[in-house]
């Protein structure tokens, strides 16, 4: 799963299969400014599941 890149700002998720929970680290112009947390069912995350929460943050702090 690689990064998402919205107007400058990049959100790059990692996660552990063994934990079944992950982070979506969140940089703007190569600095970072917070974690974003979550948790996940199966093999892995669903790539909806992380768009989801990519947006959710960027209608939260008023990113386009």
């Amino acid at each position: 799963m690689g990064a998402i890149e919205r107007n400058g700002y990049r959100f790059e998720p990692e996660y552990s299969v063994v934990e079944q929970n992950g982070a979506i680290h969140v940089y703007h112009k190569g600095e970072f400014l917070e974690e974003v947390k979550f948790s996940f069912q199966g093999k892995y995350p669903e790539l909806d599941q992380i768009e989801n929460l990519v947006d959710k943050y960027c209608d939260e702090h008023g990113i386009e």
